[in-house]
């Protein structure tokens, strides 16, 4: 069963924040004014601790009023400005590494409500290399994270493992075969390249011996041993940067502008599990 932990913020927060208001506005008053004249009825014979436990407000109303500010901050936080993923595979290798706890800036791609997903501003679109972060279109209540290769407009052809777009090769320079540390060690062999993606310079990890899976390919887009399409206005294409290991675009289509998230750029954490804590991956930018 998926998760919605922004649902879960917005009903905490919702519930809190009713309790604490009911209490300020309704019953505050007639339980102090209670209080007090139980605290006069005891007189001066009543202990510290018994003066405390009758002047502590009812345990629900307590927990909201300490819950409350923590729920509605972190449903700002997470919703408008950052939130946190864990990178659970290998499709963005040698980039993004199984076990990489990365940071989401929400605003680069316009400020949305939480749960709903309605843009409610326009603070800019994706750019040709972001790295994004996006809703399965397959399954929305999954979050993926590839990079952008075409934008609305661009003509992206992918053939023979090379990107063009709008005609214009996605150059590729050999660094040499890819050598990884935890699970990345089952990409070792692989070819190692650094892409120019229209100046956005990038690792990629290729596995040259391996031949493309055509029949996986969205039908519509594989044209003559190749993808080609022309993006569609309110639409991504993306890939992995791991090319021969990663479910995209390639495979199951597009993604709508609405299921945008965000733009992924620093790795503040890593647990790779069975392979420890990769320390010099914490506080990486993501490129």
């Amino acid at each position: 069963m998926d998760f919605d932990i922004a649902l879960v913020l917005v009903i905490l927060s919702f519930v809190s924040g009713i309790i604490w208001l009911l209490d300020k506005f309704l019953w505050e008053e007639s339980r102090l004014e209670r209080q007090k004249a139980e605290l006069e009825r005891k007189g001066s014979d009543i202990t510290a601790q018994e003066r405390d436990a009758l002047l502590a407000d009812p345990i629900i109303i307590d927990y909201a009023k300490s819950l409350f500010p923590v729920f509605f901050i972190v449903l700002i936080l997470r919703s408008f400005i950052f939130e946190p993923f864990r990178i659970p595979s290998q499709s963005m290798m040698p980039n993004l590494w199984v076990g990489d706890f990365i940071l989401v800036n929400k605003f680069s791609y316009g400020v949305r409500l939480p749960v709903l997903n309605t843009e409610i501003i326009d603070s800019g679109k994706p750019k040709n290399g972001d790295v994004a972060v996006f809703r399965y279109p397959v399954n929305p209540s999954i979050n993926f994270i590839k990079r952008v290769i075409g934008v609305p407009g661009d003509h992206v052809v992918y053939r023979n493992k090379l990107l063009y777009i709008n005609g214009k090769p996605m150059l590729q320079k050999n660094i040499g075969k890819y050598k990884g540390e935890g699970s990345g060690e089952k990409m070792n062999g692989s070819s190692l390249k650094t892409e120019d993606l229209m100046g956005v310079n990038h690792n990629i990890v290729l596995e040259l011996n391996k031949p493309e899976l055509s029949h996986m390919y969205v039908s519509e887009f594989y044209n003559n041993g190749a993808i080609d399409l022309t993006v569609p206005e309110g639409h991504y294409f993306v890939m992995g940067d791991n090319r021969d290991g990663s479910h995209d675009s390639r495979f199951w289509g597009l993604v709508p502008e609405g299921n945008l998230v965000g733009k992924a750029f620093m790795i503040w954490f890593n647990w790779d599990m069975g392979h420890g804590l990769f320390w010099e991956r914490i506080g990486n930018s993501i490129e």
